[in-house]
């Protein structure tokens, strides 16, 4: 396995939110999708840091931009960057990061502190693989699989 995020040792993180923006926007391009002002905000938040954050974690944030702001809003953003694959859904948190290279399709785990909440993605195609013939092996037809690991960073140790 190889890693393919900075977190949860980036130098400058400021470069982490750059590249995930110029990505987002030229993924979003690419694909002839709208990525509005919200949208971006959303996105921006989640890359504010390398933790997990929540939906309501986020309303709170842009509630203090925008009092208005309503859950339904962030909802709909969230799918819009699930769906163009700029983020990852941390199943277990129900929380998401940024997915650190949405430029191309990959296979990855999320390593997940059970401390600080940082997630790091992990590139982890042969486990996919061998998770794969195990289904073909049974007779089963994987329709989504999403790989998290729990447990404790250098950092918290």
């Amino acid at each position: 396995m190889t890693t393919t995020s900075a977190a949860p040792h980036c130098q400058n993180h400021d470069c982490c939110i750059s590249h995930a923006l110029e990505s987002a926007q030229t993924i979003c391009q690419d694909k002839n999708i709208r990525l509005t002002p919200i949208r971006q905000r959303i996105f921006e938040l989640i890359w504010s840091n390398h933790k997990a954050v929540g939906a309501y974690e986020l309303l709170a944030v842009l509630q203090l931009e925008d009092p208005k702001a309503k859950p339904v809003t962030i909802y709909r953003a969230l799918d819009f960057l699930l769906d163009a694959g700029l983020i990852h859904k941390v199943a277990s948190l129900n929380a998401f990061i940024g997915c650190s290279h949405p430029e191309t399709a990959h296979n990855s785990v999320l390593l997940i502190c059970d401390l600080c909440h940082d997630a790091k993605e992990v590139e982890a195609q042969t486990i996919y693989e061998a998770i794969c013939e195990i289904g073909k092996n049974n007779a089963f037809q994987p329709q989504q699989l999403t790989l998290e690991l729990h447990g404790i960073c250098d950092e918290c140790k």
